[in-house]
């Protein structure tokens, strides 16, 4: 999702430290210094419309529901119950459409046209859970890529013969997709064009006729682009400007940045937004490690509502529960990347967010005057928001002394109809990596006669002062982090949680069990996209592929019954190992065997350059019929077989360890059965 996603080890933190120091030197909108604050409840101020995170961009949830529980009702309480961890009050979903978005791909409801099934993927699973868990939660959707039928004959494309998003196609497929939504008990607040890839006015005004006509209540979000351009485009025409509903920007506070400012006085269309009275959000944010990232995701919820008047904040993504060879690996709230275990780890992320979203709730109105920046300008120490709720008494007062080098006094004053009882004091040390620092009761404060106070801040923390009560900390712990031990295999007869296999996760295509062909009973796993689909990211190499598995396996056979449903080739991965950025590259060995006969084994890099290191011919598989084809992998020696004759060898060793995974070449069906990794040492011992 995010527009330049970058890694996040080395590289984000040279970013995180580079842009740091930049921003604090940017100019700002001119903020009194806030060493005194009265509370009043008859200021001014926006609607607080809630704090979400973001499902989409891939796979970055996928692993989530194949965990055991009691760790996945754990995982999920500690994402959405109230007074228990995040409380996310939001949750945005892909419309999947088959391609990589990032961290992998979401599987489209409507392969082909007309052909609609309402239970693909793990999307719906998760939106269940949220609502279950907190019902008041809003929906939103947004698109990244589409199938490949899309927009092939609409006549507006630019290129005939190709996908094209801006369709009337693209709106009927939403409408379809609605219904599914529907068919699962889900109901979607928000929906949004196609993320980062600008905008078509009259798309978006047929997107909102549509919605009326079909009796959705459903608000339109534009653009969801890296900048505020849309801002102008709807001042400058009122059929566009009354078809969005929610003007939104992902990363307004800076792409992998501290998030120190929020505004961009030189972009025009930010300001035009702002002067527009419409909605406005930070529609996508973080990208962020589930604990460095904690600082910039509280510097965004306040300053994006101080500087930008922004008045939600959606963290991207809701969870790191995806392949730790995948760059965003740990970006997210927490981080479940071990099913099989049940291991997981509860980010620092989660405990700022609870920072508001335990205190405050979408319907709350921001007091204007009582938000601000703590120290003087362009250098703050700090930032502080307000907000009062509905019942006109109850106030949260929101805290980030981030920046700050020492203590600091506030004072505070309570006014205009706020309630003058107690305060309840709870706060994060950002700064600590002990967990007992974050979301901690320390103190309540009893206001003087007059309602005044005041507290002393120390620096790197986040506050929540407020007469609500309520909130908590939840208690529930991980098991101890174990490997995926082999031999391990799946024949697809045991019905997953979901129309993917148990561990898989796909990063091209759409890898889902279905009834076998072939003349073959039971059950197997089909490459489902027949065409290239319309694509969000730009990778040279796109073809389907899905992994699986442990990155220590190291010396290991990976097997699978294969049949091709047209002619060309599948594929057999082995030693799987990082991905870069949006599916550019992959550090991996391929066995590849076509309906010829013709095989080879190749090695890819970060640049998707393919090196062959041995090929040749075997007797043909053809089309329709079932054969045994295994990958073995042991030291630097690479053997290739199929029904059970071994048919070539290649010597490498470039790659040790890794993941293993299947793989059609190029965008056509085709199935797989009894796949199985087991030890190629005999005793296991390299294998875990």
């Amino acid at each position: 999702m995010p527009w330049s996603r970058r890694p996040i080890a080395l590289i984000s933190a040279l970013l995180l430290l580079f842009v740091g120091v930049i921003s604090l030197a940017a100019a700002r909108p001119a903020h009194a210094d806030a060493v005194s604050i009265t509370i009043d409840g008859t200021a001014s101020g926006r609607v607080f419309d809630g704090v979400g995170a973001i499902s989409a961009g891939g796979g970055n949830s996928r692993l989530l529901i194949d965990y055991p529980e009691p760790q996945r009702s754990q995982l999920l309480d500690y994402l959405f119950k109230p007074g228990y961890g995040a409380a996310l009050q939001g949750l945005k979903l892909e419309v999947g459409g088959d391609t990589d978005s990032t961290d992998g791909s979401q599987p489209s409801h409507e392969h082909t046209r007309g052909v609609i099934d309402c239970h693909q993927g793990n999307e719906w699973w998760l939106a269940q859970q949220a609502k279950t868990r907190n019902p008041d939660l809003k929906l939103a959707a947004l698109s990244e890529g589409a199938p490949g039928w899309i927009g092939v004959d609409d006549p507006n494309n630019p290129n005939p013969g190709h996908g094209y998003f801006w369709s009337t196609d693209e709106i009927n497929y939403l409408m379809d997709w609605l219904g599914c939504a529907k068919q699962n008990g889900l109901t979607i607040d928000y929906l949004g064009g196609w993320d980062e890839r600008g905008y078509d006015k009259g798309w978006y005004e047929n997107l909102k006729s549509a919605l009326v006509s079909h009796g959705y209540s459903t608000k339109v979000i534009a653009s969801d682009d890296d900048n505020w351009d849309v801002a102008t485009s709807m001042a400058e025409d009122p059929a566009f400007n009354d078809a969005v509903d929610i003007i939104g920007a992902h990363y307004p506070c800076g792409y992998l940045s501290q998030a120190t400012s929020c505004y961009d006085s030189s972009d025009a269309g930010q300001q035009a937004a702002i002067d527009s009275g419409k909605t406005l959000w930070d529609s996508e944010g973080g990208s962020l490690d589930a604990d460095d990232g904690a600082a910039a995701v509280a510097r965004s919820i306040n300053r994006g509502y101080i500087d930008g008047r922004m008045t939600s904040f959606w963290n991207w993504p809701a969870v790191a529960a995806l392949y730790p060879n995948l760059h965003y690996g740990t970006a997210g709230m927490s981080i479940a990347n071990q099913p099989w275990s049940g291991h997981y780890s509860i980010g620092k992320t989660t405990w700022v967010t609870a920072q508001t979203t335990q205190f405050v709730q979408p319907g709350w109105q921001y007091l204007d005057s009582a938000s601000g920046y703590l120290g003087s300008q362009p250098n703050p120490t700090g930032s502080y928001v307000s907000l009062k709720s509905p019942n006109g008494s109850d106030y949260s007062t929101v805290i980030e002394t981030l920046d700050a080098n020492s203590a600091q006094t506030l004072s505070l004053a309570v006014a205009g109809g706020l309630s003058t009882g107690t305060v309840h004091v709870w706060a994060t040390n950002v700064n600590s990596s002990n967990s007992d620092d974050y979301f901690v009761h320390t103190t309540d404060i009893t206001p003087d006669s007059d309602g005044n106070y005041s507290l002393t801040l120390q620096p790197g923390y986040v506050y929540t002062l407020t007469t609500t009560t309520g909130q908590g900390k939840g208690d529930a712990t991980s098991p101890p982090a174990a490997p995926l031990s082999l031999p391990y295999s799946d024949d697809f007869q045991t019905p997953a949680a979901s129309t993917s296999p148990k561990y898989f996760s796909d990063m091209n295509g759409s890898f889902n069990t279905v009834s076998c062909g072939g003349g073959r009973a039971g059950t197997c796993l089909r490459q489902m996209a027949p065409t290239e689909p319309i694509r969000w990211t730009d990778e040279n190499y796109d073809a389907p592929y899905t992994i699986i598995g442990d990155s220590s396996w190291s010396d290991y056979t990976v097997t699978s019954d294969v049949m091709l449903e047209q002619p060309g080739s599948i594929e057999l991965l082995g030693r799987v190992g990082q991905q870069e950025t949006e599916n550019a590259g992959l550090d991996a060995y391929h066995l590849r065997v076509s309906d010829t006969g013709a095989w080879s084994i190749l090695k890819s890099d970060g640049d998707w350059n393919f090196t062959t290191l041995a090929s040749g011919t075997a007797d043909a598989l053809g089309t329709g019929t079932w054969h045994t084809v295994a990958f073995t992998l042991q030291g630097s020696t690479l053997t290739a077989s199929i029904d059970g004759t071994a048919v070539g060898q290649a010597t490498d060793g470039t790659f040790s360890t890794g993941l293993a995974g299947l793989g059609v070449v190029g965008y056509q069906t085709s199935q797989f059965g009894n796949f199985a990794v087991t030890p190629a040492s005999g005793d296991g011992s390299k294998a875990r």
